[in-house]
């Protein structure tokens, strides 16, 4: 397949784009720089701006763009960016894919959502069928999610990915914990009762490529592992991989003062499983913390 790519340089893109080209796809990259090589084409989803005809000559748009919720700490402007950059994007690649010719349109778009979607479920168990939440980024998500409609009415296969959280030790939920459980002093966030929605790296490339060959799925799709964990389990786990202690807990005010308002959502119980994947037949390769857990660390 000749695949059309926005956030293709991200934590996730960059080692999406890596599998794709291994298992023989094309990529093109939508890069709002100038374009360093034929694989990229410039685009500008703040203005809308983007060339029909690129669109036009792919089998399927793929978007991961969008500013990281744990990047800095979250003031107005940045819950803005937070917004901005991920309606935009989609809202540009939604529209310009609605207003090709049939033959032209790509048959799927890929495109970004999160668990943040469901918001705080304490300890009740959700799937896709679930509605939406409270608090910011469950908004987010909402309008995120809306603005792939036009795609969708026109025919084109929309699949929402929720994404969880991946495991891998260059980034994302595990990057930032690694030095201080290497130190003997890291441990659970708050009171640790909160659900963690996990999944390893290896398992959400492999979703990206099953979901890319899945003409018979669409709509939201929950990317997370079968076996979600609290907090507390997780930091217990990750010390034991690490053969250190778990016992220095960061209480919820110190992560309020350290965070800001995105630590609300640090300590915030997400309950989700995969039951679109699941029902699927997909192969989960890690469907436990203990094996993703040393896939991220040490493979």
């Amino acid at each position: 397949m000749r695949i059309l790519m926005a956030g293709a340089s991200g934590f996730l893109g960059t080692r999406l784009a890596a599998r794709f080209t291994g298992t023989g796809h094309e990529i093109v990259r939508l890069v709002r720089r100038p374009p360093r090589g034929p694989g990229e084409v410039r685009w500008d989803p703040g203005s809308a701006q983007l060339d029909p005809a690129v669109v036009a000559g792919v089998d399927a748009v793929v978007n991961l763009a969008g500013a990281g919720v744990g990047d800095k700490r979250w003031n107005d402007a940045y819950r803005a960016l937070i917004r901005s950059s991920r309606v935009e994007t989609t809202s540009t690649l939604a529209i310009t894919m609605a207003g090709l010719p049939a033959a032209d349109r790509p048959a799927a778009l890929l495109n970004a959502s999160a668990i943040g979607w469901y918001g705080n479920t304490g300890d009740r168990i959700v799937e896709e069928d679930a509605p939406a939440g409270e608090g910011f980024l469950a908004d987010v998500a909402r309008v995120w999610e809306a603005a792939t409609r036009p795609a969708e009415d026109a025919g084109v296969r929309v699949v929402r990915l929720r994404t969880g959280l991946p495991l891998h030790r260059d980034g994302g939920l595990l990057k930032p914990q690694l030095l201080p459980f290497r130190l003997g002093v890291g441990g659970k966030l708050g009171n640790g009762r909160q659900w963690l929605p996990w999944i390893s790296m290896v398992d959400w490339l492999d979703a990206m490529l099953f979901l890319l060959d899945r003409a018979d799925v669409a709509g939201p799709v929950n990317v997370v592992g079968p076996n979600p964990v609290r907090n507390a389990e997780f930091a217990r786990e990750l010390a034991r991989q690490l053969h250190r202690p778990a016992i220095m807990p960061v209480p919820a005010l110190a992560l309020r003062v350290a965070l800001g308002g995105f630590a609300q959502e640090a300590l915030t119980s997400t309950r989700v499983l995969p039951g679109v994947l699941s029902g699927a037949g997909f192969p989960f390769r890690h469907p436990d913390l203990p094996s993703a857990l040393r896939a991220a660390l040490y493979e």
